[in-house]
């Protein structure tokens, strides 16, 4: 269990634009930062991040909250998980009070995954640097790929030995259980007998985000034809292979400093890549490219470099991902290696301005490299043209953007000589058939039993609606302004006139109070009466109490209420002086309080008027009638505070 304290340093530590940069390339956009949204599908950054409340919000999934929050939201971590993470990040020693046996139990099968991969990775890796045999056959096989010291220390490589349970027994004995060995697949068999997955294998441990590893990958050392020449870890709880990207650890901070991402095949191109000096690289290793993982290099990069073999194949692959990448609205280029190369063995090679210029003056934009690679074959064949172009537009067709596709048609025309009208013509085709296609398949889906009987509009629901809405209003000024001072003018006893700072939070938590006025909201009660238990401590509770609570609706709910989708232009530099709400504080809180009252009173007007036209007792109709004039006088004293004509 951690500590409060401790937890509370995390916290206050945390920069969140610290945390959120190490899995979304951020833009400075005034006085926040804005990226692509990390938790939903989107083209136009809707994702803010906000350094001066520390508090996130994405205004297209609503997703929002504090440091620890989006570590949770995106690596699925547990409340405590996500605080270990961030101690280790900014050095903060976490001093556990000792467990119960109750919370050991509780203890997540997730954390207990990674917690064995990490002590996997250690143990392959102490057998490839200090075991005799692992030295002997492991590390002689990488150093022969030319791998360094430093490299291989960097990713972390290893090596299992070629027995049958060494590693097993090594896992049982420290106290891991046979089921979360089976479950991670890092052994095979069941829970009678256990084998080791990457017997004399060489291990490449592949690492998430945030640099736990999630899996492994192993290369054969033998020329055994019947076993697999690379096996990876099957899929688990904490790896998704489509949705993983080897080396992306380590290459996220570069990919954002340059904006760009080399996508080659294999753990070696990665490794090899990196050594020579090139560390934007990944590798889509044990999968084809997918829409998860290009989806996930487009929160650092729109630009994508696909380093692929010369050979058919690799042509094949380059071909088949310059698509997929398109469709997500990011820009691709292909560099095709020299015949017999691949990146691992040209990066080694080479030297590192070699490798570089090679990429400069080979990477070609998808459009010609398809076409070229396409028309090689039917320069003069007028029908295998004609396919190869209907295939060029199809790729061009997938692009979302409008711009984009009419620059291309306009250099397939030159690559192609054909007019660009007729290739413009036959791309509007293609997008229409694709529309036809949509709006078909819409037809075809089953259809909803219809309404028959339209259920009778409640004009109360929208007295509720408002009051809400109103409620919101005032809590949205507490997290905002409660710890700013209004100067009021206050008549004294002996009737003087002084002017006494009053805190906004004090302001509307003890008019309300006054007027016996209780939200309905449960979020914004437990809001209201935390101020109302600060200020009788005489004490106003700051907003983070509210974005760092654990509870994830308070959360969210009040990093919502902290930050606005919209910005006010800095004018100052044009010496134009915008009125912003500090400035007409007063005026804003009294405006909503006596709003929030009206719909209140309004409410309470409506349950009268039922009570009314329900009762036959002539007494009781008159104490009705008598409340509703009261009711009717006092909103009629607040409309006219507020400039509204009554107009019923």
């Amino acid at each position: 269990m951690i500590p409060q304290e401790t937890i509370n340093a995390i916290i206050e530590t945390a920069r969140i634009e610290e945390v959120v940069r190490e899995f979304v390339s951020l833009s400075k956009s005034g006085s926040n930062y804005v990226g692509i949204c990390p938790f939903h599908k989107e083209k136009t950054p809707s994702f803010i991040v906000s350094p001066a409340k520390n508090i996130f919000k994405c205004f297209g999934c609503g997703k929002a909250g504090d440091s620890v929050r989006f570590i949770m939201e995106h690596e699925h971590y547990t409340y405590p998980e996500a605080l270990r993470y961030l101690a280790q990040k900014y050095g903060i020693i976490i001093e556990e009070k000792e467990k119960t046996p109750e919370e050991i139990k509780l203890q997540s099968e997730r954390e207990e995954m990674f917690n064995v991969n990490s002590f996997a990775q250690k143990y392959f890796s102490d057998i490839l640097h200090n075991n005799e045999t692992g030295n002997a056959i492991g590390m002689s096989y990488l150093y022969e790929r030319e791998f360094k010291d430093a490299i291989i220390n960097k990713f972390q490589l290893g090596f299992c030995l070629d027995d049958k349970d060494a590693f097993a027994q090594h896992a049982i004995r420290n106290g891991y259980s046979k089921d979360i060995l089976l479950k991670t697949g890092l052994c095979t068999g069941n829970e009678e007998r256990l084998y080791d997955r990457f017997q004399g294998r060489v291990i490449f441990p592949i690492h998430n985000l945030t640099g736990k590893v999630v899996g492994f990958g192993g290369r054969i050392l033998t020329n055994d034809k019947t076993k697999a020449k690379y096996l990876n870890s099957p899929e688990s709880e904490i790896y998704n292979k489509s949705k993983t990207l080897y080396g992306i650890y380590f290459a996220k901070n570069e990919i954002i400093r340059q904006d760009n991402c080399i996508l080659v095949e294999g753990y070696a191109d990665v490794i090899s890549m990196h050594q020579a000096g090139f560390e934007n690289v990944v590798a889509s290793s044990g999968t084809s490219l997918t829409k998860e993982q290009i989806l996930l290099i487009s929160r650092y990069t729109k630009n994508v470099t696909m380093l692929y073999d010369g050979d058919a194949a690799g042509l094949k692959a380059a071909l088949r991902g310059t698509d997929m990448i398109l469709e997500e609205g990011m820009n691709v280029k292909v560099v095709v290696l020299p015949p017999e190369e691949d990146p691992d063995s040209f990066a080694r090679h080479n030297s590192a301005t070699t490798v570089e210029q090679y990429l400069k003056n080979n990477a070609k934009d998808f459009i010609e490299f398809k076409t070229i690679l396409l028309l090689k074959d039917s320069t003069n064949d007028p029908v295998k043209k004609a396919e190869v172009t209907r295939d060029i537009l199809e790729s061009v067709s997938v692009i979302p953007d409008a711009i984009y596709r009419a620059t291309y048609i306009k250099k397939c025309s030159q690559l192609l000589d054909i007019a660009e009208q007729t290739l413009m013509n036959e791309l509007n085709k293609l997008l229409r058939a694709k529309i036809g296609k949509i709006h078909k398949t819409e037809q075809e889906l089953p259809e909803v039993e219809p309404i028959t009987v339209r259920e009778q509009h409640n004009p109360e629901d929208d007295l509720q609606n408002k009051s809400l809405c109103q409620e919101k209003e005032l809590v949205r000024l507490l997290l905002n302004h409660g710890n700013k001072f209004i100067n009021l003018e206050m008549t004294q006893e002996n009737g003087s006139v002084e002017t006494v700072p009053v805190s906004v939070a004090s302001l509307i938590i003890e008019d309300l109070k006054n007027d016996r006025l209780i939200f309905k909201d449960e979020l914004n009660k437990q809001i209201f009466n935390t101020f109302d238990e600060f200020l009788k401590n005489e004490n106003i509770p700051d907003y983070h109490i509210f974005t760092t609570n654990n509870d994830e609706a308070m959360s969210n709910y009040a990093s919502n209420l902290l930050l606005s989708n919209y910005k006010l232009d800095d004018w100052k530099r044009h010496n134009i002086f915008v009125t912003t709400e500090d400035d007409l504080l007063l005026q804003t809180i009294s405006s909503s309080l006596l709003r929030y009252k009206d719909m209140i009173l309004e409410e309470r007007r409506a349950e009268l008027l039922k009570e009314i036209a329900a009762t036959n007792n002539d007494e009781d109709l008159m104490i009705l009638l008598k409340k509703k004039k009261e009711l009717d006088e006092i909103k009629s004293i607040i409309n006219d505070r507020l400039g509204i004509v009554i107009t019923q």
